[in-house]
This record gives structure tokens, sequence and C-alpha cells, in this order.
């Protein structure tokens, strides 16, 4: 008898297939190569990714395809304002035959969750959701459960709805490791868009490109892109800057920021340069990695004054800002 092969876990066939899924995930998704890569960094790394954009963009469609594409357990859970914890995490309940309490596991027990429209959730649903995404674990009575590997939560949010929500507290919004901006597609996508759904026989088959244990090596070799001690001091430079601009020349912006990024945009920052490294072939970074992945790192993280929001000043163009402004040490 056979025994089943090995997948493939070297560097060079690893990246072939990375180039591959947005190919099959292109069979039923038009476009949004964009949001496709960026959940691929999350992924890699560990990072929880939040999705913003206004309904009908893909984004629950995308994530599902790609799970198909990835072989991952994918749940798909609706927030709204009267889930409970135990919808989210799971309960005890009682077995009349046996005599005693068993454990119930939610929808959470998954690789891929996609938390719909999360600010509809009230604050104690999103504080079950936080111990998740930090721990990696759920407490259910009074026994932990650690959450299968990879685990990454993709939350979404409609900008144009904010009636019946609860906004998401500056310290679990800080726990996304991303913050993506989902735009409407181009009129050639939107018209392959309007033909495919209007041929009721398409189907959009996939091919598994990656599974667990390949996901898990690439991201061992992640960690070992280099990133140069120039580079290093540049990502702490450009979180400074969102701290403290007038120390970089930026005496204008001063009143705009009322809080800069958190240590955790520093290493995520790093994180994500060389994920988005190593997506490139490469094994070390270079600075256009940083300012590629910075705005994604960074929009979420910087909040920005009264003053601003009356000009209609928004994080990204501050952070464009730093990124003009801040240079290279030696450059």
């Amino acid at each position: 008898m056979e025994t089943p092969q090995e997948p493939a876990l070297d560097r060079d066939s690893l990246l072939a297939k990375i180039a591959q899924i947005s190919d099959e995930v292109g069979k039923v998704v038009v476009g949004q190569r964009y949001m496709v890569q960026r959940l691929l960094v999350g992924l890699f790394t560990g990072g929880h990714i939040l999705l913003e954009g206004v309904p009908g963009l893909a984004k629950t469609l995308t994530v599902s395809t790609l799970a198909r594409v990835l072989r991952l357990v994918f749940h798909r859970l609706q927030f709204t304002p009267d889930l409970l914890p135990s919808d989210l995490i799971g309960t005890m309940i009682y077995n009349q035959q046996k005599g005693s309490f068993e454990v119930r596991r939610g929808p959470i027990f998954a690789n891929l969750i996609l938390a719909d429209e999360i600010n509809r959730s009230p604050a104690k649903v999103q504080s079950a959701l936080l111990e998740a995404m930090q721990e990696k674990q759920v407490t259910i009575g009074e026994t932990t459960y650690m959450l299968d590997k990879p685990f990454l939560v993709l939350a979404t949010q409609n900008p144009v709805e904010q009636e019946g929500t609860y906004p998401l507290p500056e310290a679990q919004v800080d726990r996304f490791m991303l913050k993506l901006y989902v735009d409407y597609p181009s009129k050639a996508e939107e018209l392959e868009v309007m033909r495919r759904m209007a041929d009721t026989n398409f189907v959009g088959d996939v091919q598994t490109v990656l599974g667990v244990e390949e996901i898990a090596a690439i991201g061992k070799l992640i960690n070992q892109v280099n990133i140069s001690e120039s580079l290093e001091q540049y990502i702490i430079e450009l979180i400074f800057a969102t701290r403290r601009p007038q120390d970089y020349g930026m005496k204008d912006a001063v009143s705009y920021i009322q809080f800069g990024a958190s240590p955790r945009a520093t290493i995520n920052l790093a994180r994500a340069a060389k994920a988005m490294a190593f997506m490139a072939g490469r094994d070390y970074v270079l600075p256009e990695d940083i300012k590629e992945i910075a705005p994604d790192v960074l929009n979420h993280r910087i909040i920005l004054t009264y003053e601003a929001e009356a000009d209609g000043i928004r994080p990204r163009q501050v952070v464009e800002r730093i990124l003009a402004t801040v240079a290279i040490a030696g450059r």
C-alpha cells in the first residue's frame, strides 16, 4: 500500500502556489487581487484583518472562496444586536441521558472566521471575540480550549449605515493587523461581473492550492526573511512620526493627530513587510515593501482630532504625508 505523498514544502514550490492562489480565486471573484494579497499576508503572519467597504463588493465571496482554495474550515458569523457570547464561542448544555453537562463548541472553532458587520454586536460579544483574537483560545465554563491553527478573524464594517451600531473600542481595533478599504471595481471588472452573473450556469469551480502544513511552512520562511538595521530604524521612525510629527518637520500635523500608532504597529509593520518581501520572491525586505503595506497597518491606529475631521483630513492622508517626509537613514 502506497503512503500518501507529503506536500511540497520547498521555497520555490510554495512561491509558485502562492502565485496560483489569486488565479484560482479569480475564477469566482472578479478583481480584488489587492484584497486577496493582503488576506494572505494576514494568514501567513497570523494577523487579523478589518475590511471596510459598502455592501456588494464581494467581501464575503472572496473570503469563502479563499478558504476553499486553501482547504481551510470557514465559518461566517452575522453579527447582530441580539448576538450572545455563547452564540460565538459555545456553551455548556445538559445531557439528560448522561446526567452531566457537555460542551457544545461554537462557530469560533474554525480556521477562517468572517465576522460580518462586527460593529453591530454589543460590547460583550466583541470582548469574547477579543480573547480569541489575542490569545488564540476561548474559555467555556471553567475550561480553556485552544483554537486550531491557522486562526484568522476577518471582520467587515459597513461605512454607510451607522444606525444601531456599536463602534469597536480602540483596544480591539488595534488588534487587527491590517485595515483594508475595499473599493468599487473598475468598469471592465464590473462588466465581467455582470456577464458572469447573467449566466445562470456559471459555477466557478476552484482547485485546492495550499493546506495547513504548507501555510505553516510559509510562516516559518517569512520569519527568516532578513530586514536590515537601517530598515528596522526606518520603521521605528515612521511609528514615532505618528506620535510626534513636530520632530519630523510636520508641525501642521500636530493639531490633526490625537493619538499615534501603538507598539503593535511597529511589530505588525515589520511582520507584514517580511511577508510582502517573501511573496515577491525575495528573502530580504526593501523600502518599497514597507511603504506599500504601511497604510494598511497604520490607517486604523492613528486617531485624529475633531479639527482634522472638520478639515476633511483622513488617516490615510496623514500616513501618506509621513511616508513622504520620513527618510531612511543613510539615503
